[in-house]
């Protein structure tokens, strides 16, 4: 895959102008360790130098505003638990004053307009999973001018102002397709299950898709559906899916936290159980136990406490005044093949643990990798990696 790096001209107040001797972005990823450095290559994000040259944090302690794009599934809402759940850490410590969410359910509207109240409320940092792309771009210039960071996971914005603490997710598309095709190597027919019409990551992850199944021309698309990264949602497309289309199907790529109920809609149809990609989750090691043949599993973990920690992480450093030294922090997603999920799998992991996300046994973006992203590292406050709840402590 090739290297996509582009800038993004940058034209707000937070946003300071890059002297000519300073390092060039390519140089920056050049000088990351690997592990992060690799994220950078065939990224579909923008990434241009840290955009807060400039910015100096307000006084402690600050309001911590966190503007959601849907809380309509377990994932999104355990993203929510742990992030506060570390900001009450900081609560407690005195450097935040309170935690507060919005929720604006999938509208790009509504989103726009719950930001703006976060900047009259004076919140000193605003994180959030964006709804869109580019639809928030005026509201995060608002911020910006209001001297508020917006700091962004799951999911780039393109205003130049914003900090992106995401993943190269073209790449685990591509990654996911891949094994597909080299499970099938006759070819097969493989059904597509995307999430969130018009998210900024459904895009990527099919492009990477895409990418990797024009490596295998036996491989065909049966049909493409949304599954909205929810159980129910993607359990009935799927089932409609099967009940209208009697073609053999040999594999399920998605992007998403449903493997599960993807599995039981076969069973239920009583088609075979393909091979299916997407993100490990606590429902999925649980009825893998449960149905030791009738699970097929290749992917990543995609987890929500995961993605909260990277977040949480990186704002609470910027609000101690440490430089981004890139706008865009990339951030590995742990790979997780079938001879694995016995390694993953805990006690608690039934087929009904809807809401349990697999905890990493360790941090795997250390203190020492995590300084790489600041051209002014120090450790990041209120952070323990030993003191994360256990997947069956939750």
């Amino acid at each position: 895959m090739k290297k996509m790096i582009c800038g993004l001209l940058a034209a707000t107040a937070l946003t300071a102008a890059v002297p000519a001797s300073a390092q060039s972005v390519q140089e920056v990823i050049a000088g990351l360790p690997d592990a992060l450095k690799s994220q950078y290559e065939g990224a579909p994000q923008a990434v241009a130098a840290g955009p807060l040259g400039d910015f100096t944090p307000k006084a402690k302690p600050y309001k911590w505003c966190h503007s959601e794009s849907y809380q309509g599934n377990p994932w999104r809402v355990s993203v929510t638990a742990e992030l506060k759940r570390l900001v009450d850490g900081l609560i407690a410590q005195g450097v935040v004053s309170s935690f507060e969410v919005s929720d604006s359910n999938g509208d790009v509207g509504q989103q726009i307009n719950q930001i703006r109240a976060f900047i009259d409320k004076d919140c000193g940092i605003i994180t959030s999973i964006p709804g869109s792309a580019t639809g928030l771009d005026d509201a995060i210039a608002a911020a910006s001018a209001a001297g508020i960071p917006f700091v962004t996971a799951a999911g780039s914005v393109t205003a130049p102002s914003a900090v992106n603490v995401d993943s190269n997710y073209s790449r685990w598309g591509y990654e996911m397709m891949d094994a597909i095709g080299k499970a099938l190597p006759q070819g097969g027919n493989v059904l597509i299950v995307e999430g969130i019409a018009g998210h900024p990551i459904v895009a990527q992850e099919r492009a990477g898709g895409d990418a990797a199944m024009a490596n295998y021309p036996n491989l065909k698309i049966s049909r493409v559906v949304n599954g909205d990264w929810t159980a129910n949602v993607t359990k009935t497309v799927v089932l409609q899916t099967l009940a209208t289309n009697p073609a053999p199907i040999d594999a399920v790529w998605t992007a998403g936290s449903e493997s599960r109920v993807i599995a039981e809609a076969f069973t239920e149809a009583g088609r075979p159980v393909p091979l299916i990609t997407g993100s490990i989750t606590g429902d999925a090691l649980g009825y893998w136990k449960a149905n030791p043949q009738g699970y097929r599993f290749e992917g990543h973990a995609v987890l929500p406490g995961w993605t909260a920690q990277t977040l949480f992480r990186v704002g609470a450093r910027i609000m101690e005044g440490q430089k981004p030294v890139l706008n865009t922090l990339m951030i590995p997603l742990p790979p997780v093949h079938e001879a694995d999920l016995a390694n993953w799998s805990q006690d608690c992991m039934s087929p009904d643990a809807v809401s349990v996300f697999p905890v990493p046994p360790t941090d795997p973006v250390t203190e020492d990798a995590m300084d790489a992203y600041f051209a002014n590292p120090a450790p990041t406050p209120g952070w323990d990696y030993a003191a994360v709840p256990g997947a069956c402590a939750r």
